[in-house]
């Protein structure tokens, strides 16, 4: 992991312009700014240095031919969740796998290509998982808001 450094309100606006247009150069970027582009440059390849940004491309899952989400809740028996999980987080179906509190250990959310490809996911793939005692999927009948640039890019203290 990279080392820790402070953002600044530069940082962040560099991040907010990105976070508009991720295809926006540094030049264009600089323009916005007032600054040169080697300044943009060298900032963003600091944060990312620092895992602090990571410029990535979202697209649709059914442009990419998914049709069918689902999140599938996970309670665990006998083994631990964390295996379970990193088990589970293999499976090319599942495209997020989190540990959870609460009444069950774990939650997947899986993308399919068609309803057809249930039965087979749920019945041959995940109910094989040693250490799973139940699991309770939920298909997406719409998707409300689907949005990954929440994460707020802010100076961490030492705790």
């Amino acid at each position: 992991m990279g080392d820790s450094i402070a953002i600044d309100d530069v940082d962040r606006n560099i991040v907010e312009l990105l976070r508009e247009n991720g295809r926006c150069t540094n030049q264009q970027i600089a323009d916005s700014l007032g600054l040169t582009a080697a300044t943009v440059s060298s900032r963003i390849r600091r944060m990312e240095d620092a895992d602090l940004l990571r410029v990535v491309a979202v697209s649709d899952f059914s442009a990419h031919g998914y049709h069918l989400l689902m999140e599938v809740a996970i309670e665990v028996d006998g083994r631990p969740a964390s295996d379970v999980a990193m088990e589970l987080a293999q499976f090319p179906e599942v495209f997020a796998a989190h540990l959870v509190s609460g009444r069950y250990d774990i939650d997947i959310l899986v993308a399919l290509r068609d309803f057809e490809d249930l039965p087979h996911l749920l019945l041959e793939k995940i109910s094989r998982v040693r250490g799973i005692r139940a699991m309770v999927p939920a298909i997406a009948v719409d998707v409300v808001k689907y949005q990954f640039d929440v994460a707020p890019i802010e100076t961490r203290t030492p705790r």
